[in-house]
């Protein structure tokens, strides 16, 4: 099967210029001090607000023996008296992911990934991840990043962050099953039940649109297939907050600033 072209970066508006390599203000201005001090390097978040509580931090200057010390533009920080700073930069990129593309960073098979089609030079030698995974043969929106409290975000069951997806189905979907779906039911790995589902449209009993926040492997398939269809095409166009406007099959996008703090403070 032939390889999918390399991916290319979106132009529309809603895109944001590709990051410098250095940590820009705008992702520092607000974090707590003990992060900050964790990102530059010297030690864990946890040791790093011991270190502020004993008095080893200095902020502009002064003595500063609160964690939670948020900051602002023009800080310098300063442990034992060596200026801190974070040198890691955190990049996000929203990839409307086409069919027969694997969502792992390697693949024992030597199938093509995710990471081999991303044509993006400067992060050559940045450690990318996508958060979550879609099928091979799932298409839709992926993130991309080295951010791993906001993978841990998008991820961890506890944040139930919300996906929508259009399954389109081999034959017409019937109105008792999407009742049923609707109300949920037991799979082999535990209850499943949409927060909504629906025909994606009135005239189209083959497609339907559900919106989950289950993380559990092949699970929308899994759960059509429990009620006797097969799905066909599937694919996610919404995630956590994200939609797929002006980003078509194949394309990549930064994601904006203001994007990026939705998505650290993401609800439902």
């Amino acid at each position: 099967m032939k390889a999918p072209r390399r991916f290319q970066r979106s132009q529309a508006r809603n895109s944001a210029r590709p990051p410098g390599l250095e940590r820009a203000t705008e992702d520092i201005i607000g974090m707590r001090l003990n992060k900050y001090i964790a990102h530059s390097g010297v030690a864990s978040r946890r040791v790093a607000g011991d270190m502020v509580k004993a008095g080893k931090v200095k902020v502009n200057g002064e003595l500063q023996n609160n964690p939670a010390y948020q900051i602002v533009e023009g800080d310098v920080v300063e442990y034992e008296g060596q200026v801190v700073a974070p040198s890691e930069r955190f990049f996000y990129i929203l990839l409307n992911k086409p069919r027969n593309v694997i969502t792992t960073t390697d693949d024992e098979l030597d199938r093509t990934t995710v990471l081999d089609l991303l044509d993006e030079p400067a992060l050559e030698h940045i450690r990318l991840f996508p958060v979550g995974r879609l099928d091979r043969d799932t298409t839709g929106l992926l993130l991309i990043t080295n951010d791993g409290d906001v993978t841990t975000r998008l991820t961890h069951p506890r944040f139930e962050t919300s996906k929508i997806y259009e399954a389109s189905l081999d034959r017409p979907f019937s109105e008792l099953d999407l009742a049923k779906l609707q109300a949920g039911y037991e799979l082999e790995d535990g209850h499943f039940q949409p927060d909504w589902a629906r025909y994606a449209k009135p005239s189209d009993p083959y497609t339907v649109t559900l919106q989950i926040h289950s993380g559990r492997n092949r699970i929308v398939r899994r759960a059509f297939e429990h009620l006797g269809y097969t799905v066909e095409r599937l694919d996610r166009t919404y995630l956590a907050g994200l939609t797929k406007k002006n980003l078509p099959r194949g394309f990549y996008r930064f994601l904006t600033i203001e994007e990026v703090r939705k998505l650290k403070y993401f609800k439902g």
